[in-house]
């Protein structure tokens, strides 16, 4: 489990991928295929020779007026650009003309996992034990990624959007939920936002003195060296270890959580700091379990999909005795650069995708309904839109046309919503209903996707930019051998450009048909 961030090194486009950072909590793996018996079909729908897709249904979200306006969008899509409004100075849409930021295409990522092995010890004394176990921020010191697969987290990165928090995949939406922070960080996502108040270079080394347990002089100088309100992790690494050699508990633990938060949910380019900030979260060591950690780690990446990547497995779901999920993964060097990754990306379908990759984990991890809470999210000055609505096949339910996205900068009453997120679930899946199989969607979902999104980043073929067709998806493969056997065609026929008119290919796609209808 990799817990850090992610930051462009831009020089040409750099204002493009600014908008496509986001702070990561983890490339996270999980093999289970749980599918229902149905067939999958082929079937294109293309535009018409204005460019745009004949509208059947509109359903949730959508209006009339918006389907007959005429299209002023991009090659490749979106042709309506009321839903990606920033899409013209968006990643994806340089990519789409073979624009790069530079020769090197990935992100640098900033993580602490290797020093983390390091620092944390195997067992905390029992009197820090109690402190780090109710903070409910146990579980990151054992979830972190020695190395990450920066190839893959950028490629990832490049389909985000931050006017709906989401991934924009060939076949929909996806996004980081609650759920996901719940089972593979085993962080508490219930309570409340944390605001924090600024802290000067005084008030950092008034906090250093009053709850480090350091003196007023080397708290002075540490924190001028730092040239901010800061403190360096090498220092509270050295602070916990004098104090719990000292039996100064509280002391020690406030050094090793903030230590802790700093090298995985709240580390940043820095590579070396975290914010004096922080501290006032552990200020009573017996109440800082009060606030939701989990919506500070809204990364994930890789879950989902079990075709993409590589990694090692540590244990057995079945044998993990409730530990969090991404413990169960360890780091493999992937061999794609990012340029080989988007195509393939790009041609990923519902059926590699893991849509609900949790249920072997309820034991451990119930559902919680407020995962479908639709409204902004707070931490600190931080503040982003958590739309469900627009990713229900991850909750198990037929994915509708969504709402609108929300303004957050508008909203006043964050605390209040989030408390109040009972009839918020009831908007969210009132208009759904519980899918029959595992990436359903209703009549028309596809066809608006299609207007309002660009479904692929690379032409296909690589060709000049032309409009790209509709494919209508319904469930694969049921039996996971068949699913296997059926993705491995389907990469094979890909990765050689094959068009099924082809008579060389002909065996090969009529295998692929054979194993998609079972």
């Amino acid at each position: 489990m990799y817990t850090g961030t992610l930051k462009s090194k831009s020089s040409g486009l750099k204002s493009v991928y600014r908008n496509t950072s986001l702070k990561c909590s983890g490339l996270l793996f999980l093999w289970t295929l749980n599918r229902k018996s149905s067939r999958k079909s082929s079937v294109v729908r293309r535009r018409g020779a204005d460019g745009r897709i004949p509208v059947r249904t509109l359903d949730r979200g959508a209006s009339s007026s918006a389907a007959a306006a005429k299209p002023t969008g991009y090659p490749g899509g979106p042709y309506d650009t009321s839903l990606l409004v920033k899409y013209e100075h968006h990643v994806a849409r340089h990519i789409w003309f073979g624009e790069e930021r530079g020769p090197k295409k990935e992100l640098k990522v900033a993580g602490h996992g290797l020093k983390l092995n390091s620092r944390v010890p195997l067992a905390l004394p029992p009197q820090m034990e109690s402190w780090v176990s109710r903070s409910g921020l146990a579980s990151l010191q054992r979830t972190s990624l020695n190395k990450i697969d920066t190839n893959l987290v950028s490629a990832f990165v490049e389909r985000w959007h931050l006017e709906t928090s989401s991934f924009h995949m060939l076949f929909g939406e996806m996004s980081i939920t609650l759920d996901d922070v719940a089972c593979l960080l085993h962080l508490p996502i219930r309570g409340i936002f944390w605001s924090p108040q600024d802290v000067t270079e005084e008030l950092a080394v008034e906090l250093a003195v009053d709850y480090l347990g350091v003196s007023q002089s080397q708290a002075q100088s540490h924190v001028r060296s730092c040239r901010g309100s800061y403190y360096k992790l090498e220092w509270l690494y050295d602070i916990f270890v004098h104090h719990r050699a000292a039996s100064s508990w509280a002391y020690a633990t406030r050094a090793y959580l903030l230590m802790l938060v700093g090298s995985t949910i709240f580390a940043d380019k820095t590579f070396t700091l975290v914010e004096a900030r922080y501290l006032l979260l552990f200020r009573d060591l017996d109440g800082c379990s009060g606030y939701s950690w989990g919506a500070a780690a809204l990364c994930w990446i890789h879950e989902y999909f079990p075709t993409v990547g590589k990694r090692g497995e540590n244990w057995n779901p079945a044998g993990n005795c409730g530990l969090p999920r991404a413990m169960r993964w360890s780091y493999r060097q992937g061999v794609l650069k990012v340029d080989d990754l988007r195509p393939i990306l790009d041609e990923l379908t519902p059926t590699d995708v893991i849509w609900r990759p949790f249920e072997d984990h309820r034991a451990w991890r119930v559902f919680d309904e407020i995962c479908l809470y639709r409204g902004c999210l707070k931490w600190g000055e931080t503040v982003v839109p958590y739309l469900p609505d627009r990713c229900l096949r991850q909750f198990g339910y037929r994915q509708y046309v969504p709402s609108p996205p929300l303004d957050c900068m508008m909203a006043t009453d964050i605390d209040v919503d989030w408390i109040s997120y009972h009839q918020s679930v009831v908007d969210v899946i009132g208009s759904s209903s519980v899918a029959t199989t595992p990436s359903e969607v209703v009549d028309g979902y596809l066809e608006w996707y299609y207007r309002v999104s660009h479904p692929r980043l690379v032409p296909p073929h690589r060709d000049a930019p032309r409009e790209v067709p509709v494919p209508v998806y319904d469930a694969g493969p049921s039996d996971p051998d068949w699913a296997r056997v059926s993705t491995l065609i389907r990469r094979y026929l890909r990765q050689v450009n094959a068009e099924e008119e082809d008579p060389q290919f002909s065996d090969l796609f009529e295998a692929l048909h054979i194993s998609r209808s079972h």
